[in-house]
């Protein structure tokens, strides 16, 4: 009779629903069981009776994989990753990694490294979007049409406000002053001592460039001299397929990509780079060993 199947399917239905009803409270029990035995298991499973199904070995064992708390404290355990799987050792290497990053720009302006870095990802995208779209410019338009219409654009801009500005004074009766006032008194003049430590710097570098050309080129190593010429020679490639002003692009795109690239995957990077130096370290030794004249002197102490 229909009557009689609808009261038969909602009996079971309701007796499904207890019975699933029934298993979740007792897996909170087991789980509520587990995690008092590992933050106070001396006062609460000593006494318990074995006919509970659990015991203090089960929890021990729980305790011992590194999952739960010491048995001494409520810290987490030393002998595993800690609790819910805590590794103090990754915080470690990823704090090695970030102070490693920057390594290769020492001497370089705080300021700059951010930008490099993307620490503000506001700042420097302006700053990049900037320096591409003027660097566009200069591979489409000669040098002096490009500065003209920038600072035409600037002055524009620049007018504009000063006239929006004087014209609501005059109507809202306000002497604000000059709105780029803060701009006018800020002090530009180049100090002596600025100017002293960045000719030091540049003449310094220019000194070691010097002597670093010069070294190669009359062949004071010979392997050094190969290594430069082979360098030259892909060059003459490089030129034929890029003008100036594209190489300086690429090198824009290189200066703000590879640094951030460099710094996320340094572990990687750095294994790769080992596993490769290794193999051209051993092909060296083969060509040297083949060829005694191509083994660099070895300097006068």
């Amino acid at each position: 009779r229909p009557g009689y199947l609808d009261v038969l399917i909602s009996r079971q239905s309701t007796r499904l629903v207890q019975t699933y009803y029934c298993i979740e409270i007792v897996k909170q029990d087991s789980i509520f069981r587990t995690i008092m035995a590992g933050i106070n298991p001396s006062d609460h499973h000593d006494s318990r009776p074995e006919s509970s199904g659990y015991s203090n070995d089960d929890f021990e064992k729980v305790d011992a994989t590194g999952i739960g708390f010491d048995h001494d404290g409520d810290s987490p355990s030393a002998s595993g990753p800690g609790a819910f799987g805590y590794d103090s050792n990754q915080d470690a290497e990823i704090s090695t990694t970030t102070d490693n990053a920057g390594t290769w720009l020492k001497g370089v302006d705080p300021r700059v490294k951010d930008l490099i870095y993307w620490r503000d990802v506001k700042k420097t995208g302006i700053v990049f979007g900037t320096m591409l779209l003027v660097l566009l410019a200069l591979a489409i338009f000669s040098f002096v049409s490009v500065v003209a219409y920038l600072s035409l654009a600037v002055l524009t801009v620049t007018f504009s406000f000063v006239v929006y500005k004087k014209i609501m004074g005059a109507v809202q009766k306000s002497n604000d002053g000059h709105p780029f006032k803060p701009f006018l008194d800020l002090d530009i003049t180049l100090s002596e001592e600025k100017l002293k430590s960045v000719i030091q710097t540049v003449l310094k570098n220019t000194n070691v460039a010097l002597k670093e050309v010069r070294r190669l080129f009359l062949v004071e190593d010979t392997v050094d001299s190969i290594k430069f010429g082979l360098l030259l020679w892909v060059l003459t490639y490089v030129g034929s397929w890029f003008n100036g002003i594209t190489i300086i692009i690429i090198d824009l795109v290189l200066l703000f990509t590879v640094p951030k690239i460099y710094e996320t995957y340094q572990v990687q990077i750095d294994r790769n780079i080992e596993v490769a130096k290794s193999q051209i370290n051993k092909v060296l030794e083969i060509v040297q060993s083949k060829l005694p004249f191509l083994k660099k002197k070895e300097k006068a102490q």
